[in-house]
């Protein structure tokens, strides 16, 4: 089959591996059909090669239909159309039973320290091969797998995946009052959500805030109140809508690659040049986040108000204004989204009055065999790419 695979820094392409088949009893094989390209994917095309290898095969927000299932299987069949979560969770560990898929006691990767296994994300998250592909094999064929009906494109319910829960899950956890403000740093695919939910959560205010003219420009278009941060600095400007406080919540759904950290991102570049066992040493001992986004954060949100982190970081020596963040008596909520926890919320907005405009919400659908130009032009912000979708 065709996929696509990690090559070293900055290289991705297509090539062709062998055939996912049926390795446990309660594995299913999926024919996928559309699988998306995450923001997080790009901190693996930038930052975390060290703890990849050449030849592993990306992409962890997959749908598409099940081809074969195995001996052990029993509500999942050949033709049901599935999407599949990233996190490769069992779905009846004591983690799973709280809600707390990310955290699946069955696929924990315990030679890290990490949570649950990740389709197609590093060895640090079990080294399991990813969606950018055209078959992809998926454990616990009768938990994993989200069944949704046929007739609606996939787009209706691809996001399942990954973007619709992860933004879910940060907006419940930045705990915005009923008519409240929050702000969101990054527009992109999972700060543009959050914003979209947050709102339909009813949120008083939403403010967004993003670089990027396009990104902003889509935003506005749903009603946010958008801001520049390059104008200016936006902390004023936050406070002014805000009664001079600050919003009740800060997602920061940028993450470890913020804009304004050159000290950071030079120190990146660094280690992603050094032999791997060196590198993964050193940012498993020392790694620094680019921690701009978070910073402001802290400095935006209002006294007692609250810190949701959807963005990924991966540093283990960052440095935190603690004292800031103890006088002001913040509360932090963080992690990987737990998929499957928050589906049953998500369905019934998947309809076709369509209140969270998924069916729009990719800018590029692309055949799997350019996914090496659309790396690189979502890397760079180019063509307006805000969410892109492959079709193998």
């Amino acid at each position: 089959m065709k996929a696509v695979t990690w090559q070293g820094r900055r290289q991705v392409s297509v090539e062709t591996v062998p055939d996912p088949e049926i390795q446990e009893p309660t594995d299913v094989i999926v024919r996928i059909t559309t699988s998306g390209l995450c923001g997080s994917d790009l901190h693996l095309y930038e930052v975390l090669g060290p703890f990849l290898d050449p030849g592993d095969v990306l992409g962890h927000e997959p749908m598409g239909v099940v081809e074969e299932v195995g001996p052990e299987v029993r509500r999942t069949a050949p033709g049901d159309r599935v999407v599949v979560p990233f996190n490769v969770s069992c779905g009846t560990c004591p983690m799973c039973e709280r809600g707390l898929h990310s955290q699946c006691e069955t696929t924990q990767v315990r030679a890290y320290g990490s949570g649950a296994a990740l389709f197609g994300y590093t060895k640090l998250y079990g080294q399991v091969p990813g969606g950018q592909a055209e078959y992809l094999r998926v454990p616990f064929g009768d938990t994993l797998p989200i069944h949704v009906p046929e007739g609606p494109p996939d787009d209706r319910f691809v996001y399942l995946s990954d973007v619709l829960p992860t933004a879910w899950q940060a907006v419940e956890y930045a705990d915005v009052p009923p008519g409240g403000t929050v702000a969101v740093l990054g527009l992109g695919p999972i700060g543009d959500m959050a914003a979209r939910i947050a709102a339909l959560r009813g949120a008083g205010l939403v403010i967004g805030i993003d670089p990027v003219p396009e990104r902003r420009a889509r935003a506005a278009a749903r009603g946010v109140h958008v801001l520049d941060p390059s104008d200016g600095g936006p902390v004023d400007r936050v406070r002014d809508l805000t009664g001079g406080r600050g919003p009740d919540a800060v997602v920061d759904a940028v993450g470890m690659e913020a804009h304004g950290a050159p000290v950071a991102h030079g120190l990146q570049s660094v280690v992603g040049h050094l032999p791997d066992g060196v590198a993964r040493g050193l940012m498993r001992r020392y790694g620094v986040d680019r921690l701009s986004a978070l910073h402001l954060a802290v400095e935006l949100v209002r006294r007692g108000g609250t810190v949701s982190l959807a963005g990924v970081y991966g540093g283990q020596a960052d440095p935190m204004p603690l004292l800031t963040m103890f006088d002001k008596q913040l509360t932090f909520r963080m992690g990987q989204a737990n998929v499957l926890r928050w589906v049953d919320r998500l369905l019934p907005l998947l309809t076709d009055d369509d209140p969270l405009g998924v069916d729009d919400f990719a800018t590029h659908r692309l055949p799997l065999g350019e996914a090496a130009d659309a790396y690189e032009m979502f890397q760079k912000k180019r063509d307006g790419a805000v969410k892109i979708l492959f079709k193998p």
